[in-house]
């Protein structure tokens, strides 16, 4: 094609400037036989122009940019041969859908690699429009929707690949875009299971601070139980829960028709584009769900051109009179019962969790959450453990064997238990309690029994350490967590005398333990 410009300078330069056809040719890079068809065409139309007729096809024709003839051109790569493969294809994928295969069925992209593979010289967008042509392929309308404010929301999954410290793990991401303002919300999850759907909602829910009054899904096996007909669907009970609780009512796309959710679809590569095509690492999932708040608040920050430049949670505000008021927060979870094995744990979907020792043979109820066990004892809480993803692993706490390594202190220092124990506790064992595995186990009873920290053992331990390193031992670490009285107790009602004496205790105390510190005065070294 050649551009209005370039016509509007042959013809100038030929017609008021008298220049040849060889050197318009030089000074605008084209072919001589391209220039002189521009300057015929315009003479044929120019002749034709008559003041006693509608002269205005023949101006539009004339005043705009000239074309090449190729309707005789041959089609050099496009042969018979290679539509008779197209055609072959297109039979091959009509018998899949007849077998049911749809999902496998050969895409556009795949006839081209084949074509390619075949000796075929063709572009991969050429073999899209043939393959159009051919299957009578019809573009698809959409009709654009007015929204009203607190009527419709969307909710789609998708999957996100991140780097944790146990390798390179999957994770399901659950995205709500509003259809009013095209809010996004999102947050990650380990599975897509009812209750991380239902969790999903009930985390969106309380961010946005209402209910919108319908929620829109695509075919998903957490929402359709199963299809009743061509277009009725029944819902699961997970979803049906959760339009009663909240009481909002749903629908469902057509069957391969996500994008009639309209926003959604979308919001999922876009968020997880923006989001984790920049980080990937993550120490633990709640560390990139923080992260994944703060990008979504960032993008709902963004002006939108088409609603005069204000921002999606501008836009929520203004719906938020028209939402249904939330009700509180939805714990989403599964009451089970389980039994205690010998190795005092229970098996949750291949999992094992371990419980206090003393509970082994019998039946506990437990709640299972999308991120954590909780396990029971009647009404009490006995244990709590964050829900593992790999099939067969295990999830040990060290305070639930004590009693059986005080029986088998040998056991301790090879155990599974002491592996999965906090690596500064580990750090612990190996540094001062290594030889002596009774005492460390002994330690671990009483900070639990008195709530102690890791971060103040480790304090008294680098105290005793800085006076003698090789010295640390059960019996001074006891007297230097109580070295001082618990908060709840009050000295004020005791005499001078009792203060004293219980002073002199103590300090006949620390004098057994260091006995290279006889005063108070060196005993201030030490603490």
């Amino acid at each position: 094609m050649i551009k209005l410009q370039e016509k509007q300078e042959i013809i100038l330069s030929y017609y008021r400037e008298g220049i040849s056809v060889r050197q318009i040719s030089r000074n605008l890079g084209l072919h001589r036989k391209t220039v002189t068809a521009v300057i015929n065409d315009y003479k044929d139309k120019t002749s034709q122009l008559s003041e006693s007729q509608d002269n205005q096809v023949l101006v539009d024709d004339i005043c705009k940019p000239s074309k090449y003839d190729s309707s005789n051109r041959e089609k050099r790569k496009v042969t018979e041969e290679l539509i008779e493969e197209i055609k072959g294809y297109l039979l091959a994928n009509q018998e899949k859908r007849a077998k049911g295969f749809h999902k496998q069925q050969l895409k556009k992209i795949d006839m081209h690699e084949l074509l390619k593979e075949s000796g075929y010289d063709i572009s991969y967008s050429r073999v899209c429009s043939l393959v159009r042509q051919l299957s009578n392929e019809k573009s698809e309308a959409f009709i654009r929707q007015i929204y009203e404010p607190g009527m419709v929301c969307e909710f789609d999954w998708g999957e996100v690949k991140l780097i944790t410290p146990n390798g390179i793990e999957k994770y399901q991401l659950a995205v709500f875009t509003t259809a009013y303002g095209n809010y996004r919300y999102a947050r990650l999850f380990q599975n897509q299971d009812t209750f991380s759907f239902q969790q999903s909602h009930a985390f969106f829910i309380e961010s946005v601070g209402g209910v919108h009054h319908t929620f829109v899904y695509d075919n998903m096996k957490v929402a359709v139980k199963k299809f009743v007909g061509p277009t009725e669907k029944e819902a699961t009970e997970g979803l049906l829960k959760l339009s009663t609780y909240y009481a909002f009512s749903f629908r469902f796309c057509n069957i391969r028709s996500g994008n009639e959710k309209g926003h959604v679809e979308r919001s999922v590569e876009y968020i997880r584009r923006k989001a984790f095509a920049f980080e990937d690492t993550f120490e633990t999932l709640e560390d990139a769900n923080i992260y994944l708040t703060k990008v979504c608040d960032n993008l709902n920050q963004r002006g939108q051109k088409r609603r005069d430049n204000k921002n999606a949670e501008e836009l929520l505000l203004e719906e938020k009179s028209f939402l249904y008021p939330k009700k509180p927060f939805l714990e989403c979870c599964e009451d089970t019962v389980c039994h205690v094995d010998k190795y005092a744990t229970i098996s949750v979907k291949t999992c094992y969790y371990s419980v206090p020792e003393e509970y082994v043979g019998k039946v506990l109820p437990l709640k299972i959450y999308p991120d954590r066990i909780v396990v029971y004892n009647d009404t009490k809480q006995i244990a709590v453990h964050t829900r593992l993803r790999k099939p067969f692993s295990w999830s040990l706490q060290i305070e639930h064997y004590l009693q059986t390594l005080k029986r088998k202190p040998g056991a301790l220092s090879g155990s599974l238990t002491l592996s999965q124990a906090d690596s500064g506790l580990n750090k612990v064992y190996q540094t001062y309690f290594k030889e002596q595995p009774r005492d460390f186990i002994s330690l671990i009873e009483y900070m639990f029994e008195n709530s102690y920290t890791l971060e103040q053992l480790e304090k008294i331990i680098t105290m005793i350490s800085s006076v003698k390193n090789d010295n640390v031992s059960f019996d001074k670490i006891k007297i230097l967590f109580e070295r001082k009285e618990p908060p709840h107790k009050s000295t004020s009602s005791k005499s001078k005398h009792d203060t004293e004496e219980h002073c002199k205790e103590q300090l006949e105390k620390l004098r057994v333990l260091f006995p290279e510190y006889e005063t108070i005065e060196n005993y201030r070294q030490v603490i």
